[in-house]
């Protein structure tokens, strides 16, 4: 048996039973215990996409940051609002601005 100990997408335990495969699993019901899940989901979706930068991987990002936002009670649309009010304020990255320091402490 191969441990995985980690969450995953809904439909994932049936595509594992449907190939003839056994899967032991439970729902997450305490609150913080599924936010901590979501925040080591997103440390491994980040990894995977630092290894393989392409559409599939930022996708996984994107939905573990919705179901993040989910939990905090936000949607995708208040999500983009509070982008577009940020980089109305201090910009985006096209610039590919590196800071290296600062002559004062700066609160970025």
């Amino acid at each position: 048996m191969k441990e995985h100990n980690k969450l995953v997408r809904d439909k994932v335990v049936e595509i594992i039973e449907s190939n003839g495969e056994q899967a032991i699993f439970y729902t997450i019901s305490d609150d913080q215990k599924f936010f901590q899940a979501l925040l080591d989901k997103d440390f491994e979706e980040s990894q995977e996409f630092k290894q393989n930068p392409s559409l599939e991987e930022l996708a996984d990002k994107l939905e573990v940051l919705y179901a993040l936002a989910k939990t905090l009670g936000l949607s995708p649309d208040q999500i983009e609002a509070a982008r577009l009010k940020k980089f109305d304020e201090r910009g985006g990255f096209d610039e590919r601005i590196f800071l290296e320091s600062t002559s004062y402490e700066t609160v970025l």
